[in-house]
C-alpha cells in the first residue's frame, strides 16, 4: 500500500471515529473548508462545515447513526469507495437500518473534499 492510500484510509478512520464519537470539530479536521457532503438523511447535499455542523446536529436529535469503513477500494477515477456498515437506530433503540452501503470520497491536499452515497447493485 502507498503512503497515500495509507494517509487517505486513515483520514476516513479519524473521520468516522470523530462522527461516531459525536465530536464534529475532529470530523471536520479531516474536510476542506469548502466539503460537498451528501446528505443521505435528508437527501441533497450541503457545502462546508457549518452546513454539515448543523445538519449533523439535527440529524442526532431524531436518529442515533454508528457507520465503520469495513473495506477499501479506489476508482480510475481517483476517488475512494469505501464499503461501510451503517447501524441506524431511532432515539428509543429500534433499528432503522443496519447494512452495507458505499461512500464515495475524493480528497484535495490531504482532506476530504467531496461525499458521496451509492447503493450496492443488488443484480
Amino acid at each position: 500500500m502507498t503512503a497515500v492510500k495509507d494517509q487517505t484510509q486513515d483520514i476516513i478512520y479519524k473521520a468516522y471515529t470523530a462522527f461516531n464519537e459525536r465530536n464534529i470539530d475532529n470530523a471536520l479536521s479531516t474536510m476542506q473548508p469548502d466539503v460537498q457532503w451528501s446528505k443521505a438523511w435528508e437527501g441533497g447535499y450541503i457545502s462546508g462545515h457549518d452546513e454539515i455542523k448543523e445538519y449533523w446536529t439535527r440529524q442526532w436529535t431524531e436518529i442515533n447513526p454508528k457507520v465503520e469503513p469495513v473495506a477499501f477500494a479506489e476508482r480510475e477515477n481517483g476517488s475512494l469507495e469505501v464499503n461501510v456498515h451503517q447501524n441506524v437506530k431511532d432515539l428509543q433503540g429500534g433499528v432503522l437500518f443496519d447494512g452495507n452501503v458505499k461512500h464515495v470520497y475524493t480528497f484535495q491536499e490531504g482532506l476530504i473534499k467531496t461525499m458521496d452515497i451509492e447503493l450496492f447493485d443488488n443484480n
